[in-house]
């Protein structure tokens, strides 16, 4: 069974950057898309970004182009999610995930393999 295993996430205050990186329990992981997804108190489960398996193409949710990036390093098997100039509507759990298949776009629904999430809070 595929885990994804996010780690980075904390409080940082307003204006702030945070790096979260997200790494499988197995391999291979460097054949399949990789999402980025954060769920907020009594709130949906929302696309973030997603970067393709050679790192080539990356997609992103209109609150956070500009000021995230998701890049990936094969090498290392790990993707990162590079947050800059936080907000406090960034507060959330935020999740790496892979689909059971090579591609997934930017629907929840396209992903089978999740973590258990990192605690991201911005705050004064």
């Amino acid at each position: 069974q595929v885990q994804m295993v996010e780690s980075g996430g904390g409080l940082v205050q307003p204006g702030g950057s945070l790096r979260l990186s997200c790494a499988p329990s197995v391999r291979p992981f460097n054949s399949f898309t990789t999402g980025w997804f954060r769920q907020a108190p009594g709130k949906e489960r929302e696309f973030v970004a997603r970067i393709s398996w050679d790192g080539r193409t990356t997609a992103y949710a209109d609150s956070v182009k500009g000021r995230f990036t998701v890049s990936r390093d094969n090498t290392k098997n790990t993707v990162y999610l590079q947050m800059n100039s936080l907000k406090p509507e960034d507060t959330a759990i935020y999740y790496c995930a892979r689909p059971r298949g090579l591609y997934a776009d930017i629907a929840a629904s396209e992903y089978t393999y999740w973590g258990q999430g990192t605690q991201v809070t911005v705050s004064s």
